[in-house]
């Protein structure tokens, strides 16, 4: 019998899972996903090999706890040889108070809740998964990983926003996410670099959301997302740093609200918003059309200035990582941005780029890579080492 981790990302109308092996986080099981719960709910699964594996139906209204309950019961009769021992969650917000995982129960899951107002479009579906997994399985240990914990190490006067200090009392100031991401590329880091890994790298997680993290002593120096995911690079659908007079100026000019001004900022900006086309970046690059690639263009611009400001607060530069969908995929955005990095050491090498690395430069002064990232794994060894499984 072999003790298994489940590990869960729910978003607002998708459930991702993986069962981990428990004595080693890094071994997949098992993996699959919910999509479009609520409306045309499916239900797909892999196997360790990567074949598919046969699923009962879902309800196409289903909910995440509708998706659980099916889940959790297919699993006992699909692997009969796993004994589910705990269920490892993303939490995207974990406030100045969690900057470690953390066993939940009754009291942490309140305090959770009290965080929903920092990440409104993340954080009550994060917890909606913890308590279905609660109502399907009541005795399975759960333990809560955050995306802003990693961040925890970073400077208070890089955290500061120049706002009066009452409201950075109540909480108002820069926490970064995408934290377990860039937890599995520096845990990941010795193995390529060396001695470098310990040195000035900065992380490009690029993906649907998109952020920066420098890194020094593969610890969180800064990072390009803010208070919220909207901070920072040009997103998919979001705007990135923006600003906050344009904000002001459609609440008085327009009549704008705070529902429209979310639905703005969060679904109709980014790439979609610059090319009016797609949020995909896969769908721009194979387009001709102007706006797709003007769209592309600022991406890759806000990336480059980012990665400038990062490399002046950290000294300098001696490694560049990709990760996530566009930066382990889009060998056309790696090589622009590489370019627009040359004077900060990048040599790029064409040939590696284009075959996904890991090294995609050449002999410089900083280097260039492409390490995939596992937020999963990282979420089932914290799980295994916070209830010393």
């Amino acid at each position: 019998m072999t003790s298994a981790i489940l590990v869960l990302n729910a978003g607002s109308s998708s459930l991702k899972f993986t069962l981990r092996d428990a004595a080693a986080p890094e071994r997949r099981l098992l993996a699959g996903d919910f999509e479009e719960l609520g409306t045309a709910a499916t239900f797909r699964a892999r196997d360790a090999a990567g074949a598919i594996l046969v699923v009962p139906p879902v309800a196409p209204a289903a909910s995440h706890a509708m998706a659980l309950g099916l889940l959790l019961p297919w699993l006992k009769q699909a692997m009969p040889e796993i004994s589910l021992v705990a269920a490892g969650h993303r939490v995207v917000h974990g406030g100045a108070r969690f900057t470690a995982p953390v066993a939940i129960d009754a009291e942490v899951l309140a305090a959770l809740d009290a965080l929903v107002p920092l990440a409104p479009l993340h954080q009550p579906h994060n917890l909606a998964a913890i308590r279905a997994v609660a109502a399907a399985a009541p005795g399975l240990p759960q333990v809560a990983c955050f995306d802003t914990a990693f961040h925890a190490t970073i400077a208070p006067v890089v955290q500061a926003f120049a706002l009066p200090q009452a409201l950075a009392d109540e909480g108002i100031r820069r926490y970064g996410f995408h934290g377990l991401s860039y937890q599995a590329i520096a845990n990941r880091l010795p193995a390529l670099l060396g001695p470098v890994a310990e040195g000035r790298v900065i992380v490009a997680h690029l993906g649907n959301g998109a952020s920066l993290c420098a890194l020094q002593g593969r610890r969180s120096m800064a990072t390009t997302m803010g208070f919220t995911a909207l901070d920072g690079l040009v997103m998919g659908t979001r705007s990135g740093s923006i600003d906050p007079g344009v904000l002001l100026h459609l609440m008085s000019a327009k009549g704008w609200d705070e529902a429209r001004l979310t639905r703005l900022l969060y679904r109709e900006s980014g790439l979609l918003g610059l090319s009016g086309l797609s949020s995909d970046m896969r769908a721009l690059l194979a387009s001709d059309d102007a706006a797709a690639r003007f769209a592309v263009e600022v991406f890759v611009h806000r990336v480059v200035r980012e990665i400038g400001a990062l490399a002046a607060t950290i000294g300098g530069l001696d490694a560049l990582v990709f990760t996530a969908g566009i930066g382990e995929r889009a060998a056309p955005v790696r090589a622009a941005v590489m370019e627009g990095c040359r004077w900060l050491g990048i040599v790029p090498d064409a040939t590696a780029n284009a075959s996904n690395g890991p090294r995609i430069s050449s002999a410089g002064p900083a280097t260039a890579w492409v390490i995939p990232t596992d937020e999963e794994g990282v979420i089932a060894g914290l799980t295994a080492t916070t209830l010393s499984l």
